[in-house]
């Protein structure tokens, strides 16, 4: 038994349309610092997955969740005063 199978996926996976459009990149450049500092955490967990955290991985732990913390609340100060789609009047 031979199978049909359609070769639509690979010829539109690199349309022009899949890419990301400009405001979609500009919203990652603006969640960029709050990406980086989950990636600090995750570091910081990361190191200590295989043994007992130490008291400085506990200090660099602690470091790392503020900062992400305060990046998040960085950039929910500077989107606040952008107006959102689909909100109340």
């Amino acid at each position: 038994m031979n199978h049909i199978v359609t070769v639509q996926d690979a010829v539109t996976a690199f349309a022009d349309f899949m890419e990301p459009t400009n405001a979609e990149l500009d919203a990652i450049e603006q969640e960029m610092p709050v990406i980086l500092a989950d990636v600090d955490l995750l570091d910081a967990h990361i190191v200590t997955l295989d043994r007992t955290p130490t008291e400085v991985d506990d200090r660099r732990i602690r470091r790392a969740r503020r900062r992400a913390l305060a990046a998040r609340v960085a950039l929910v100060n500077r989107t606040e005063g952008a107006s959102l789609p689909g909100g109340a009047a």
